[in-house]
């Protein structure tokens, strides 16, 4: 664990928002503090590899958005076209139906993710 890494962690936790491995470095760069782009990425790749991390992808699965999930309730998201607004949802019907499909399928589920696009109320 380097100097960097723990700079890198402190600040991916100091948040609950999305953030791309860019946005990440900028607040570096805005902080005065060094440290480098590879680093970012490399860092984060660990970071999703032992789940403390997760990518998610927000606008047609181009780019990768982040955000940090220990400690954190299992969310899906839903994202206005319009304005870029993310929306966290948690439904717990939902998550005991998708279960409940796996199960009787045979499936075992590793993970997944929801994500509806469309128009928020704001820009409706």
């Amino acid at each position: 664990m380097t100097q960097e890494r723990r700079l890198i962690l402190q600040e991916i936790f100091s948040s609950e928002e999305h953030f791309g491995a860019d946005d990440l470095h900028l607040r570096f760069v805005n902080h005065r503090v060094a440290v480098s782009r590879a680093t970012i990425y490399r860092t984060l790749e660990h970071l999703v590899q032992s789940g403390l991390v997760r990518r998610v992808y927000l606008d047609n699965q181009k780019k990768a958005f982040f955000e940090h999930v220990h400690g954190r309730k299992h969310h899906e998201h839903m994202i206005c076209l319009s304005c870029g607004k993310v929306i966290e949802f948690s439904d717990d019907p939902l998550e005991e139906r998708q279960e409940k499909v796996c199960r009787d399928l045979k499936f075992k589920p590793l993970r997944h993710s929801l994500r509806i696009v469309g128009v928020c109320e704001t820009c409706q």
